[in-house]
């Protein structure tokens, strides 16, 4: 494949996921990922800072998406309507070549200390975006904090379930942020014992 040819960002996420597996993320290095994709060292660093980028990539897109998804929320919405959008602005970022990477970029995150922290780093940035949004919407600062971890989990919990049946991003998260929401209101409620 040349150099010339297009979908370098995807040629170097692949090339990784494909070395990581191979000899591990520690073993793995750029100049690696950029010959292994047909690409130059130059190339890679073009699209991401550093070696961890090429899991993490698209950060700043989601970030965007989800303060945009709440700002655009209707007026009247409450909070965890205002998540709701912003779960549903997110899905134009969910693909299937995303979804098709997602198995293995989870695996390759699992497996190493560093790029958990990563991922918890990233996933307490998406939960400080819908809070500051929700802020700007006059939502009190419990009911943002609440709202945009309730946010996080259905997120993750959507995610994982789109990583296995695929279909639209949106309905998955819809489904996810609503069983958050049916949970949240039954811990009050008496539990039987096991």
């Amino acid at each position: 494949m040349g150099r010339w040819e297009p979908d370098a960002r995807d040629r170097l996420v692949r090339a990784a996921l494909d070395l990581f597996s191979e000899q591990g993320y520690e073993n793995t290095g750029v100049a690696q990922i950029a010959e292994r994709a047909g690409l130059t060292k130059s190339t890679y660093f073009r699209h991401f800072r550093d070696k961890r980028e090429v899991l993490f990539g698209g950060q700043d897109e989601l970030l965007e998406l989800i303060t945009e998804g709440v700002a655009g929320a209707p007026e009247s919405a409450g909070a965890l309507t205002a998540v709701e959008a912003a779960l549903v602005a997110v899905a134009v970022a969910f693909t299937e070549e995303r979804r098709a990477n997602g198995p293995r970029r989870l695996a390759v995150i699992a497996s190493n200390d560093e790029l958990r922290e990563r991922d918890a780093l990233k996933m307490a940035g998406f939960a400080r975006a819908m809070k500051d949004a929700l802020r700007q919407r006059g939502v009190s600062e419990l009911d943002a904090d609440i709202a945009a971890e309730l946010g996080i989990l259905a997120f993750r919990r959507g995610y994982a379930r789109w990583l296995e049946t695929g279909g639209d991003f949106a309905a998955v998260a819809r489904r996810a942020l609503e069983e958050v929401r049916v949970a949240a209101a039954s811990l009050e409620r008496p539990h039987p014992s096991n």
